[in-house]
């Protein structure tokens, strides 16, 4: 098999995938990650998914709420997104600079008993075959709400953005990509990552972003720094 398969489906993928957890990370189908890795168990996990051929990394939140307290292996959410890796560079200590491009949700169907330092999981991407489909759903995201939004946030927070770029973005990439950047929490994360569609995924962020607003305004609380 090719390193760089395209994937048209769900059976292109393996059924089991490493899986590296880690708390507010959201990454979305066709979505770009940036990870910088330093822990020798994830440095393991990088080495053997180059050596695997697949280059696959599942992105998933540790689940706090369900989890031991001080768990060193906390109990993970049930729906995850793989990524590729897309771009490898080493930083001269030890480390991997790495960028992950998103492919696919899926859901954790068990985790697996393995000799590995980073764990592995036994997976279903069957539910999400629609993240196969680039700009799925565009047409029904609600645009101007979205960018009202933003600009609402940006404005209460003293932040810029290129407006050109963003005008220009397809629904699919702005969305995601707003999703991914946003500063809100697991739960928040999560319940965007989960989104049945696009469009529930930008009424989320927006409804989020909204509700963050009105707090921060009754709470008199500073703009993000």
């Amino acid at each position: 098999m090719p390193i760089n398969i395209e994937y048209r489906g769900p059976a292109d993928l393996p059924e089991i995938i490493p899986v590296f957890p880690l708390p507010g990370a959201l990454l979305l189908p066709r979505g770009q990650m940036p990870l910088n890795i330093f822990e020798p168990r994830y440095l393991a996990m990088v080495d053997d998914s180059l050596r695997d051929g697949h280059r696959l990394i599942g992105m998933i939140q540790p689940d706090i709420a369900h989890s031991p307290k001080n768990s060193d292996r906390p109990a993970l959410f049930r729906v995850g997104c793989v990524g590729r890796i897309t771009q490898l560079a080493e930083s001269g200590d030890g480390r991997y600079i790495l960028e992950l491009t998103g492919v696919a949700r899926f859901r954790v169907l068990e985790e697996l008993e393995v000799l590995t330092a980073y764990r592995q999981c036994k997976v279903d991407f069957f539910p999400f075959t629609d993240d196969f489909t680039a700009r799925m759903g565009e047409d029904a995201v609600n645009r101007e709400a979205l960018l009202v939004a933003l600009a609402d946030f940006l404005k209460a927070n003293n932040l810029k953005v290129d407006w050109e770029g963003v005008e220009s973005a397809p629904n699919e990439a702005l969305v995601n990509a707003l999703a991914m950047m946003s500063p809100y929490g697991p739960a928040e994360k999560q319940a965007m990552l989960e989104a049945p569609d696009l469009k529930t995924r930008a009424e989320i962020l927006i409804a989020v972003t909204e509700m963050d607003l009105a707090k921060k305004r009754t709470s008199g609380d500073p703009p993000l720094q």
